[in-house]
Parts: structure tokens; sequence; C-alpha cells
């Protein structure tokens, strides 16, 4: 497996996490995070202290006249103009946490998404990764990123005015502290309740990710018509109902243990400190008159100032544990190695390529997809790779565009070993139409060149659409080229059919500069007037290139100087068309076959 998800949640180095989520938060955006911590100290302090505290100690110190009028009203001015003040940070915190919170958005958004981009083909096949990828984006999505700032603002905030209030209480009487210890005990539990918080969101990942991609599907325009014209929807909404009724059992199975924390918590936080606060202040002032009115009204209001700011900061800090274990998962993905490395080399102009005893096996899988293939391509050579569905030829092109390594031989590339390549230099030098290929919603012009276009490119891609036979209906669009494809950001868009969503695809091969044209099954969904149109185009735009048709269909194999035929993941024939058909093996019997049903599809059926 590529990936290994951390399933012991119990050893997630919470500390560690919380320093990198503040450092790649800083990174991003440094007053995102000072702004709020300066915003909430100021407001905290104001609330928390000066006014629940100090200014009613003033206060009553004037009405029993251990204090002058005048000190009252000089204490009031300052009083004011620290709330005036505190007001002024607290807005500014709120307008430069807005900006920076879109600037750290946007800026962990590249990162994952070039982090997504960077990483191994194979763990798109692989649900822990998808698990663990949704964990990482979960950091935006669900704005945990927000919430650390802003409960590490609050932890913050609330320690420096718990500090100033205990020095007050400690300066009437330092007994009352026995009262605040429960306190610490609040600490431990809500930790404790934030890691099982998190394993309830770890068990309910994969059924989070199952309802997401039923909602997605059920409004996609490629769905839409098998689900209105089969039973598929219907299986559908029963894998969303089951998806929702086992997130209801998770949540049952882990709601005791939350209820059971939250009781201790409310008990050891607010209940014991503040009723034996209230109960030894009451007989200090009744029974001892060791207090007076007003440090009988200062301790009490402090106290309460105190279990909130306690409880606060503890619930803050489990809060910040939950979002450690989030962190965690975005902290191992970014930190994730691919396994296919770049070498130092730049490609050169292509001459060769050869496969030598390769043989290559899914990561996930049991059985071989390739097994001790060997072939070699010289340039200028037009190959066919060929077979039956499940043979391996879509898995021989991921080998040579590196999107898998092999798992024994090797390919080499002009006599050297792939992997001493760098990546993109080799991939550029080849241009490629994938089986699955695909048209994204952005202009015509832009799926054909793969960039934003200027004036120039749109000739260049005009010119690519005609070779590939597409442009008679691009043409007719009110913005041609320019036209955005499918409707879902613009009405004016248009939808492609299948023929002419695989030719807008197989145009990038006549727009690229490249070495190597690969096309893995370019023609399937083309009739075959269209199929033979395109193959003549490409022989025309190819000349002198090297070219490589993988393909079911034998059609491209009689343009080719030579054809492999594979069969479960082994060359079984290689040579011209003739000597193929001469040889009367798998080859010739497939032809027959073939053009049998070419000649009923040209209205030749009997």
């Amino acid at each position: 497996m590529p990936w290994i998800p951390n399933e012991e949640h119990e050893k997630v180095p919470v500390i560690k996490n919380l320093v990198w989520a503040f450092k790649i938060l800083f990174k991003a955006d440094k007053w995102f995070i000072l702004s709020g911590i300066l915003s909430e100290i100021a407001a905290d302090l104001f609330r928390m202290f000066i006014q629940s505290v100090l200014f009613l100690k003033v206060l009553l110190s004037a009405i029993t006249q251990t204090g002058t009028f005048e000190y009252y009203v000089k204490c009031l001015m300052v009083f004011l103009a620290v709330g005036v003040i505190t007001e002024i940070i607290s807005v500014w915190g709120d307008y430069v946490t807005n900006v920076g919170q879109k600037k750290v958005f946007k800026s962990l958004n590249n990162m994952i998404f070039e982090k997504a981009a960077s990483v191994d083909v194979s763990c798109y096949e692989d649900p822990a990764f998808y698990d663990k990828y949704q964990r990482a984006t979960d950091i935006l999505t669900k704005g945990y990123f927000v919430m650390f700032s802003w409960t590490l603002s609050i932890v913050v905030g609330r320690f420096i005015s718990f500090i100033s209030i205990i020095s007050v209480i400690m300066s009437i009487d330092p007994s009352y502290l026995v009262f605040l210890a429960p306190v610490m005990l609040v600490f431990a539990v809500e930790i404790f309740k934030s890691k099982i918080v998190f394993k309830r969101d770890i068990d309910m990942t994969t059924n989070n990710r199952v309802k997401s991609y039923i909602q997605r599907t059920v409004f996609l325009k490629d769905f839409s018509k098998d689900m209105r014209t089969s039973n598929i929807f219907l299986v559908m909404m029963k894998r969303f109902n089951r998806a929702i009724e086992s997130n209801i059992e998770i949540i049952k199975k882990y709601g005791w243990k939350l209820f059971f924390c939250s009781m201790i918590s409310s008990l050891f936080g607010e209940f014991i400190p503040v009723a034996g606060t209230y109960a030894y202040a009451g007989y200090q002032f009744v029974a001892t008159n060791n207090l007076d009115v007003s440090g009988f009204s200062v301790v009490l209001s402090s106290i309460n100032s105190v279990s909130m700011t306690a409880s606060s900061i503890a619930h803050g800090f489990a809060d910040l544990t939950q979002v450690a274990f989030y962190f965690q998962n975005m902290r191992e993905f970014f930190e994730y190695n691919p396994e296919v490395t770049d070498g130092d080399r730049e490609a050169e102009p292509f001459e060769s390529l050869e496969l030598k005893n390769v043989s290559f096996r899914y990561p996930s899988a049991k059985e071989y997809s390739l097994k001790n293939v060997n072939l070699k391509i010289e340039k200028g050579q037009t190959v066919a790779v060929v077979g039956i569905n499940g043979a391996g030829k879509s898995t021989l092109v991921k080998l040579l565009l590196r999107f898998y390594d092999v798992t024994e031989g090797e390919i080499l590339y002009n006599g050297i070993n792939i992997k001493a390549y760098n990546q993109d230099s080799l991939r550029n030098r080849f241009a490629t139409v994938f089986q699955d290929y695909k048209t994204f919603a952005i202009s015509v012009n832009e799926n054909v060149l793969c960039r934003e276009c200027s004036s120039e490119d749109e000739k260049i891609a005009e010119q690519a659409l005609k070779q590939s036979g597409v442009w008679d209906k691009i043409s007719l669009l009110e913005q041609k080229g320019n036209t955005l494809l499918t409707r879902e950001f613009d009405d004016n868009g248009v939808g492609l059919s299948g023929g002419e969503a695989q030719k807008t695809a197989v145009a990038r091969i006549f727009a690229k500069d490249f070495d190597v044209a690969i096309l893995d099954e370019p023609s399937s969904a083309l009739d075959p007037i269209a199929e033979y149109k395109m193959y003549e185009n490409l022989i025309s735009a190819t000349e002198n290139k090297t070219v490589i048709y993988i393909s079911h269909r034998l059609s491209s194999a009689v343009l080719s100087q030579n054809i492999f035929v594979l069969e479960n993941g082994t060359v079984i024939e290689s040579g011209s068309h003739n000597s193929l058909m001469n040889a009367k093996g798998k080859y010739s019997e497939m032809f027959a076959l073939q053009a049998s049903a070419y000649k009923e599809e040209g209205g030749c059926r009997k």
C-alpha cells in the first residue's frame, strides 16, 4: 500500500502538530493569527479583569469610603479610555482576520492542490489515500484552520486574564486557590474528550466520502441519463441512507463517553469551584469577619471570572488538541514522499524506447498485469500495441510515462533507464491522449492547448481542431473556440457528444510539439468513417515522428510498421500487419472478426 494512515491516534504528537499549524498559517499570513491574539487579549482583559474585577473593586472602595469620589472619577475615565481602545483593537482585529482568512484559505488550497498533483498516481487507487486527503481538506472546508486561530487566541487571552484575576484573589486570601484545583482535572478530561471526537470523525470519514460522492453524482450531467433510465438512482439512495445510518451508529457508540466527559467537566470546572468559594467566602464574611463587603464582592465576582476563564482555557486546550489531530493529517499529507522519484537527467530528443523483461503488478493486486514484456521502438516508427480489453495495454502507457515504476525489469529511453530522467522533461517528450480522456469546463481552445490562449494560440488551436475532425462543429458556435465547454458556469456553454469530445482531446496531439505520440484507444467513441479520417490526419501530422497506438480496434494496426499483440500481460506476437496475417495467429483471428463487424456497420449486413 502506497499510503498508510496513522491509526494510533493516542500517539499523535499534539504539540508538534500545533507548532506546525502555527508555522504554516503564519507563513500564509502572519497577521491572521497575531491580530486575533491581540484583539482577544485586549477584549478578555477588559471584560474579565478590568470590568468585572478592578472596576468593581474601585466602585466598592468609593462606596465603603475607603476611596474618594475623585479617585473613582479618574478610574472611570481610564476605564472608558481603555474600553474605547479595546473596541478599536477589536474592530481592527476582525477586519485583519477576515482578510487574512481569505489569504490563508487560498494559500493552503494551492498547497493541497499542488501536493495532490505531485503524489503517485497509485495513491488515487488507494481508499486510504482518499480518506487522508479528505481529512486534510477538512482543515479548509470545515474551517479547522479558523478554529485553530480563534481557539489559540482565546486560550492566550483567557490565560493572561486568568493570571491577572488570580493575582487579585491571592492578594485577598491565597486559600481560595484550593477551590480552583479541581479545574486542573477538566484539562485532562477535555483533552480525552477531544480524542474521542476525533476517533468518531475518523470512523465517519468513509461514510462521509460515500455521502459526498452520491450528492455529487446526483447533480452531474454525466450521470443524469443513467439515473433516469435505470434503477441506479435507488441503488445510490440506499447506499446514501446506509452511510447515514452507519454514522448514526457511530455517533451512538461514542455518545455516552462524550456525555460522561461533559458531566465531569461541568462538575469540576464550574460546580465545585463556585460552590466551594461561595461557601468559604460566606464563612469568612459572616462567621469570622475576616472579609469585608468589598473583599466579599470582589472574591465572588473574581471566582466567577476565574471559573469561566479556566473552563474556557480547558475547552480551548481540548479544541486545540482535536484540531492538532486534523493538522496531523494535513502534515502527513504534505510530508508524503512519492515512491516514483525524479532523476537528475533532462530527457534528450527521442531516439529509442525499449522494455527489457518488464513485469508489473499494481500495489494492491495479487496478479501481474504485465509479465516479462520485451519490445523496442525506434525513432520515426509507427507502432501498434493491440489486444483485448484487460490485456495490459493501458498499464503499458502508465509505465512509459512513469505514473508507476516497473516491478521487475527496466524501461530504457535512449538506452538509459527512465528512472534517471526528470519526470517533467521525460513526459514533455510525449504527447498523449488517454483512453479515459477528459474535457474540462473551460474554453475549447484552452482544452486543446491546456493553457490560457492568446490570439496567436487561437490559430494553433483552430488548426488542431481541423486536423482532429471537430472544427466543423466548433466553427458553428457563436464564440467558436472561445466557447466554454459544459453549461455548468455559462448559459452559453456547449455540451459535446462523446465523439466530438474525443476529437477535441485528440486535437491536443496536433497542437503540441512532441517527439513521441501515444494514443491510448484514440478512436473508441468514433464511427469507422470518422476513425479513418482521423488516422489519415494523424499520419500526415506525425510524419517523421514516433507514434504508438494502443488499441483493441485494429484499424490503427494496418497503418503501423510494427505490431505487438498483448494477451494476459504478455507479448504473444509481433511483426508487420502482413506477417501477422500470414502467421494465422491471434492477430489474424482478431482482425478477421473486426473486419466482418466493420462490413456490417457499413451496410453490408445480409
